[in-house]
């Protein structure tokens, strides 16, 4: 149902004395959960207002504007602008870490073992690079030093930021203090100087994988080969489930025969089990076709 639009930026926020820096009425908070999931398929619920305001609020700040309706005219007097990037960026969470959801992994590694050669997967949702370059390792530990002529890793995402971030290939000694020493050692370069306290992922590692930007929603993906594999952990929570529908049945012609899907810890597909069916924890098989 249709709320009226409101003259206090935040619905049920407590404004500090001095009050809210940007106006955010119902109005414009709900265009802005139309055109996200117009342009990523990202279906916002209304719980996110506060989130909504304080990531778009910077690019208010650095458009200087002074309310949210003005940042609606500017995105939409230009349909093609640069700005719907940053519209997107701003919206898209990117949370990751290096082998998140290890248990993949292994079953990664034994599909390898079994896939004619050159084997490729597609990671659908690279964000600043953890996740990527854990399958590529698991590849090069699966299939040995030839690993580099025998498996490849397309890596994309809808954010363009963390595009450049992942492949720069640098981290903080934070982002791998999970990591084996072995695993520190075998894939990483450790900074020095300037880059003290960060590390760098080894060159031979990170030729393995390539880096687009590619939306999910995007009418054409630019992908020309099939996958053994495909990642798409944590992204289908964002989208209504005739999103996730259209997706999935996009997957099923880029895949090898029995390619795996790999979904994330809270994401189920059983509901597309004519195209796909469980074969571990979250991983699911491409079903053969007639």
């Amino acid at each position: 149902m249709a709320q009226k639009p409101m003259n206090t930026p935040l619905h049920g926020a407590t404004a500090s004395s001095a009050g809210p820096d940007f106006l955010l009425t119902d109005h414009d908070f709900s265009k802005i959960r139309t055109l996200i999931h117009q342009r990523a398929g990202i279906a916002l619920s209304t719980q996110k207002r506060q989130m909504v305001y304080s990531r778009l609020a910077r690019r208010l700040r650095e458009l200087r504007l002074t309310e949210f309706s003005s940042y609606l005219r500017f995105l939409e007097a230009d349909p093609h602008g640069d700005e719907w990037q940053q519209f997107t960026n701003a919206l898209t969470t990117n949370l990751t870490a290096f082998f998140r959801e290890a248990h993949h992994f292994p079953l990664l590694a034994e599909h390898a073992k079994k896939c004619a050669q050159p084997m490729s997967v597609w990671c659908s949702a690279a964000s600043t690079g953890e996740e990527p370059y854990s399958i590529a390792m698991t590849l090069i530990e699966a299939l040995g030093e030839r690993a580099g002529a025998a498996a490849s890793v397309m890596a994309t995402d809808i954010d363009t930021q963390v595009l450049a971030k992942a492949q720069a290939g640098i981290f903080t000694m934070e982002q791998v203090s999970k990591l084996s020493p072995a695993r520190l050692k075998r894939f990483f370069l450790k900074g020095a100087g300037a880059q003290a306290g960060k590390v760098r992922i080894r060159p031979e590692v990170a030729a393995m994988v390539k880096f687009e930007q590619l939306n999910l929603l995007d009418a054409k993906w630019a992908l020309r080969e099939p996958f053994d594999a495909i990642f798409c952990r944590n992204v289908m929570i964002y989208f209504d489930k005739p999103t996730q529908g259209r997706i999935l049945q996009r997957f099923a012609p880029l895949m090898k025969p029995h390619g795996l899907l790999f979904a994330g810890h809270s994401e189920n597909f059983s509901f597309a089990s004519d195209t796909f069916r469980l074969k571990g924890q979250t991983v699911y098989e491409l079903v053969a076709g007639p």
